[in-house]
């Protein structure tokens, strides 16, 4: 898997983080540099994280689905992916409301909503464990970083845009990662090399 593959990986990922950061920004009346910072934070964190659990528990079985990984691989991101594409179809008919403009943060909904958007991290580090020689730290740093930024600037779209892009991200997510899936069914069962 290439560094542009994880990269991508991270994009789609992180579309949930994304989409909940857009709702966080759209309680705000300015945006609060301090709580955008805590945000991002702790979906990023929580994006790194889960991938690394997924990638431990998937080495710990790894002999045992060799022969099925990429079958596996494909399904995971498909499931996750196309429950994506369903949610911010969903969202589309969906009107969401403020309760309260500038609410402190959180800290245990935030912790709980990193992790609900963390869940689909956790299956996709599973399958970096089919991959020889994988370099799981690169992987979970640009998962996590790359959920870290789109994080903060999700807090400044939803401050300034509006909820118009929440269920766009989402749908692209979805797509990045059934692409994704499909990809690794392709390059496993029929050797065809997909470069990027």
């Amino acid at each position: 898997m290439s560094i542009f593959d994880i990269f991508l990986l991270g994009v789609g990922l992180s579309m949930d983080a994304f989409a909940v950061a857009i709702c966080k920004g759209l309680a705000m009346r300015k945006v609060n540099k301090k709580q955008m910072l805590v945000i991002a934070l702790f979906f990023g964190g929580f994006q790194a994280l889960m991938p690394l659990i997924g990638w431990a528990l998937g080495t710990t079985f790894a002999k045992m689905i060799v022969a099925y990984d990429h079958w596996i691989a494909f399904i995971l991101l498909g499931y996750v992916g196309g429950k994506m594409v369903i949610d911010a179809i969903k969202e589309w008919k969906e009107k969401d409301t403020v309760d309260e403009m500038d609410p402190p943060l959180d800290f245990k909904e935030l912790t709980l909503l990193a992790i609900a958007t963390s869940i689909d991290a956790l299956a996709c580090g599973v399958t970096f464990s089919f991959y020889d020689d994988f370099n799981i730290l690169r992987a979970i740093g640009i998962i996590g970083l790359t959920t870290f930024v789109l994080s903060m600037v999700a807090v400044y779209i939803g401050n300034i845009f509006g909820d118009k892009f929440k269920a766009k991200a989402q749908l692209l997510g979805g797509i990045i990662l059934i692409f994704l899936g499909v990809k690794i069914v392709l390059e496993h069962t029929m050797g065809i090399v997909i470069g990027f």
